[in-house]
């Protein structure tokens, strides 16, 4: 327990830098040394130099490689030949590890077992390449790598399928490195696992050892690997936006977005290394008898060769415009590679495309944007090649770009490829798909630089559809499909779309155009899905189809319908809390959204006891509608369980009357559950409170936006923060987007008027509620 006491203790100092700062580099090498001189003492202590017959201490995984970063697992083999007090030896070696509580994945084995198991489980072989001597019997040692690598060779071939299939599982599990806002550096596609996997591969013979390339981008990894663990001291793979930052600063890159690009570099690099392999290896088909596959056309110059889309013998790229986006096309609408050979032949061979673009490129652009999923790695082939950025060359102000918002589960340029993914699904919604799929592609076109995105992107995505040979009334649509493709969304979630100057201000700004309000419909939806999970939920569907509905009337003259009114079961319960003096609750379910009515007397406190009740019982509140009747008010709430079920009825009704009667120690009890139930969060943003002045808030009514992380009692807090100052709340909406909430608020002084001083109250009350 001592040595490993003092094991986990060196270990620290190292990671602390007590005596220097060391480099990631330098750090790896350093922890190998330590931990080797301490394997090397203990395994002696222990008896593994004087055990006979001999035993050997030897070391798989990242120490085996020297690669070990900070808090990784120690992966060892105890190897010996029939000994039989090896397990006395395991025991005096493994427990001092445990009880210094560093991770350890160990085996005992002999020879002929550890063999066995390689043969069986393909990790195990492909770790034992790995294998390197610490301690013990050399030759032992020697004899078992020898015979892991000698028996790899001989069965890689029959195995790769299964690697093949494996890696491919791996992948679908943890996406990508490049273009993800938040890779896995070790298992995601172009990462640490895959280099391991090449390296497989040369030690087999199938191919050729990494080059430079793949040697800078495994070092650029494993570097942003080890500052990370050394910063969160804890083992982690994936990188987060906020860690990113102190890793960049700490790696010499300024910051998270220059990171990022050189992640995305090196895992293209990687991945691209690894499928080629694979295709090589693996999945290359040969016709009957061993002759060269068959080729298949496809298109006019493109054919199907074997797994692989190809150029037709007789195509002549230097002639024909067209034939690198039918290529792609085709590879999209297949989900077939686009051969290696026939890339660089595009490259060096293919023509630009003149303004305007001939109508058959124009086709097959269409063709290529709507062809679904296989769109992602064809253009992610051209993006490679540089291909992309000839046919767009605005593409590269986003490559690679991080998000900004930590709900984006991909950067900006796999975001807009991945939204026109999701468009393709949708074409059948609208009548013109091809300028919904243009859209798609640009929408977010303009972001990166500092100024509005959306008006910046609809400058871009103008000259773009012209450039395509885009009519100028075609260009113009798309244009205004991206300067206002957040205008649905933002308004059905966070203003009262029941309101006639609400659905007036949108028809207005869509032109009364209901094309134009078709298409903008179908790209919320593929925007959101593309965005990241729950972000396009049933509720938010909801809204965007009310709000698209009510436009809809507007522009073909059938009028505005009138804002739903209370039921009579909605009236009767605020009577009987006006004649009771209590507040009163009724809750109607569908699926998992429940609408939930709290009713008081007129002149009792709403919004705030209703929200921190809800809070009590783990509900969701999406929106939030108050409305008065007779001597009574009611907050009318859509709201559900962020986990388990709806809350039980009478206990939310007893609940709520005290806590609007005064007898509920809301803040003390919302205090508890934060404690026990809020997950510890790293803060990336401050809160922030924007006001808006438009025809949709009312007389003397103005919109207060508040955007902050998201946090229990949150929406408790923000009304108790409005009550605070005399604002009345005349209607609520609230977002919840991953961890963060964008929560609007219709208010109303009690008395006054709103002018500035008001304004700046209520904003600092808001604020420190929202800290």
């Amino acid at each position: 327990m001592v040595l490993g006491g003092e094991l986990a203790k060196a270990a620290n100092r190292l990671l602390e830098g007590r005596h220097g700062r060391l480099g990631a580099s330098a750090l790896r090498a350093a922890l190998v040394d330590l931990y080797e001189f301490w394997l090397s003492k203990a395994a002696a202590a222990a008896g593994v130099d004087t055990a006979d017959p001999g035993v050997a201490l030897v070391a798989v995984g990242g120490l085996g490689r020297r690669e070990l970063v900070p808090f990784s697992d120690l992966d060892l083999v105890l190897l010996h030949n029939q000994n039989g007090g090896v397990a006395e030896i395991a025991d005096a070696l493994w427990y001092p590890l445990w009880d210094a509580r560093i991770g350890l994945d160990h085996a005992v084995r002999t020879p002929a077992e550890a063999l066995q198991v390689a043969s069986e489980d393909l990790r195990t072989a492909i770790g034992l390449l790995d294998a390197r001597h610490i301690s013990g019997d050399a030759e032992l040692a020697r004899r078992l790598t020898s015979a892991a690598r000698d028996q790899w060779r001989r069965t890689a071939r029959k195995r790769l399928p299964e690697l093949a299939e494996s890696t491919r599982k791996r992948w679908q599990r943890s996406g990508e490195i490049a273009q993800s806002a938040e890779p896995d550096l070790k298992y995601g596609k172009g990462g640490l696992r895959d280099l391991g996997i090449l390296d497989a591969l040369a030690v087999a013979q199938l191919t050729d050892r990494p080059g430079e390339e793949l040697r800078e981008a495994k070092e650029l990894l494993l570097d942003v690997r080890t500052e990370m663990r050394r910063e969160l001291r804890r083992d982690r793979d994936i990188l987060g936006a906020a860690d990113a930052e102190l890793v960049a600063a700490e790696l010499g890159f300024g910051d998270r977005f220059t990171l990022a690009r050189k992640l995305a570099g090196a895992g293209r690099a990687v991945s691209y290394a690894v499928e080629v392999a694979l295709r090589s290896t693996v999945e290359q088909p040969r016709g009957r008898f061993g002759r060269r596959p068959s080729r298949t056309p496809l298109d006019e110059g493109v054919v199907l060769h074997g797994n692989e889309v190809a150029l037709a013998r007789d195509a002549v790229p230097a002639k024909d415009p067209a034939l690198l986006l039918r290529v792609a096309a085709a590879s999209a609408r297949t989900g077939v590679p686009i051969s290696h050979g026939t890339l660089r032949t595009l490259a060096d061979s293919a023509p630009e495309l003149r303004t305007p673009w001939p109508s058959d490129a124009r086709d097959a652009l269409t063709g290529l944007l709507g062809a679904g999923e296989g769109l992602i790695d064809a253009v992610e082939a051209l993006d490679r090649t540089g291909l992309w950025a000839r046919l767009f060359p605005e593409w590269g102000a986003i490559r690679d770009l991080p998000p900004r918002s930590p709900v984006h589960a991909w950067t900006v340029d796999r975001h807009l490829v991945q939204t026109c993914v999701e468009a393709a699904k949708l074409t059948t919604t609208v009548s013109r798909p091809d300028l919904l799929l243009l859209g798609a592609l640009l929408h977010d076109i303009g972001k990166g630089r500092d100024t509005d995105h959306s008006e910046l992107g609809a400058a871009i995505s103008v000259e773009v559809a012209r450039r395509i040979g885009l009519s100028e009334s075609d260009a113009a649509t798309v244009s205004s499909l991206v300067r206002h493709h957040l205008l649905l969304p933002d308004t059905a979630t966070r203003r009262d779309i029941e309101d006639p100057a609400t659905v007036n201000r949108v028809t207005k700004t869509a032109d009364n155009d209901v094309v134009l309000l078709e298409l903008l419909h179908a790209l919320t939806e593929a925007d959101s899905l593309a965005t990241g999970p729950g972000m396009w939920s049933d509720w938010k569907a909801g809204l965007v189809e009310n709000l698209v509905a009510r436009c809809r009337q507007v522009m073909q003259g059938k009028g505005f319908s009138p804002p739903q009114q209370l039921d009579a079961e909605q009236r009767e319960l605020i009577a009987k809390a006006a004649r009771s003096g209590r507040g009163e609750v009724l809750i109607t379910s569908d699926g998992n959204m429940a609408t939930v009515v709290l009713a008081v007397p007129a002149r009792a406190e709403l919004l705030a006891p209703a929200a921190g009740v809800l809070a009590l019982h783990s509900l969701e509140v999406h929106t939030a509608t108050l409305r008065g009747h007779g001597d009574g008010r009611a907050g009318i709430f859509t709201a559900s369980p962020k986990f388990g079920s709806l809350p039980d009825s009478g206990l939310l009704r007893e609940q709520f009357a005290r806590a609007v009667a005064g007898g509920l120690a809301l803040d003390a009890k919302l205090a508890a559950k934060e404690r026990d139930y809020q997950a510890p969060v790293r803060v990336v943003a401050k809160p922030k409170v924007l006001w808006f002045d438009d025809e949709t808030s009312g007389p003397n009514t103005v919109v207060l936006e508040l955007r902050a992380m998201d946090r229990i009692g949150l929406l408790y807090r923000v009304a108790g923060a409005l009550q605070s100052c005399d604002a009345d709340v005349r209607w609520a909406k609230v977002a919840t987007l991953g961890g963060a909430v964008v929560d609007s608020f219709a208010v109303a002084p009690r008395g006054g008027k709103v002018d500035q001083a008001w304004r700046h109250r209520v904003e600092q009350a808001v604020l420190a509620a929202a800290s």
